[in-house]
């Protein structure tokens, strides 16, 4: 690294438009950077074009190592990054031998679902975001093994693919789950950010929450906790995430050979809101 100031590629591809005040991964990529700038690194994040090669990128760029954030970590050209022997950590997916950062998802779906079941609900559907990583796909199966163990049925329209960070996308889902001739009485939603959505769609049908329907978000953003009423949630450590993802790739960087290749999964938090009320009648 003689000659220039170390420097941290950031891959963050996010599908919404938010760009980095996404209100959940701000907070990711925030820690990222404090992090960094106390271990002496610069922060660089890539734009790259479309059919250019990320490892190229790099090298051209002086970037020492890479964090990747809320990518399609299916595409071929993150996989070729991974493989291309840059230092590479992933945040909320894991590849063979790269290090990860991610939370107990497992935990966090199962807390989630049970909180709706000792409320006295039956009829629980659920919207999953992006298919492309071991979150979304941890958190579809952690559900229908939930729901299994609890001995409750789960009609395939109650399981809903949506996308993350998406109001509107939510808010139509959340509505056709509303005018299902056996609508659910309680909805998961892909984040925090579909609780604006869903709030606008019981809205639109005069549904109150949570005494005509409930939901269930996942993040922990501090805009849901300060709305009427307060989303009940699951918090992830996004502090953490980020300042741990940070120190595994400096250290990935700086001792190759010694680094650690295993995944760092920290707790998650149930957040009891108000929109996850008991079953009446």
């Amino acid at each position: 690294m003689t000659g220039h100031t170390p420097n941290l590629g950031i891959l963050y591809a996010d599908e919404s438009g938010r760009g980095i005040t996404h209100p959940f991964f701000v907070l990711i990529l925030n820690a990222i950077k404090v992090e960094a700038a106390r271990r002496g690194y610069d922060i660089t994040f890539m734009h790259p074009a479309e059919d250019e090669d990320y490892a190229e990128h790099c090298r051209r760029g002086n970037i020492d190592g890479v964090c990747m954030v809320c990518v399609d970590f299916r595409a071929p050209r993150f996989k070729a990054l991974v493989e291309s022997g840059i230092p590479c950590v992933t945040i909320d997916h894991i590849y063979r031998h790269t290090p990860a950062v991610l939370s107990d998802n497992e935990t966090g779906v199962q807390r989630l679902v049970e909180f709706a079941i000792k409320k006295g609900h039956r009829r629980i559907a659920f919207i999953y975001g992006h298919d492309n990583s071991i979150v979304t796909r941890t958190r579809i199966s952690q559900f229908h093994n939930t729901m299994a163990y609890h001995e409750l049925p789960v009609p395939p329209e109650y399981v809903r693919e949506g996308l993350y960070d998406n109001i509107g996308l939510t808010r139509r889902i959340v509505l056709e789950l509303l005018q299902l001739p056996q609508r659910p009485t309680c909805i998961m939603l892909p984040d925090d950010v579909g609780y604006l959505g869903a709030q606008e769609a019981a809205r639109e049908l005069g549904l109150r929450i949570p005494a005509d329907i409930s939901f269930g978000g996942y993040d922990g953003i501090p805009l849901t906790q300060a709305m009427t009423p307060r989303l009940t949630t699951i918090r992830q450590s996004s502090e953490d995430i980020g300042q741990m993802a940070a120190k595994r790739l400096i250290d990935l960087i700086e001792s190759p050979e010694t680094a650690s290749r295993k995944a760092n999964v920290f707790p998650v938090e149930l957040v009891e809101g108000g929109t996850i009320g008991p079953v009446l009648g």
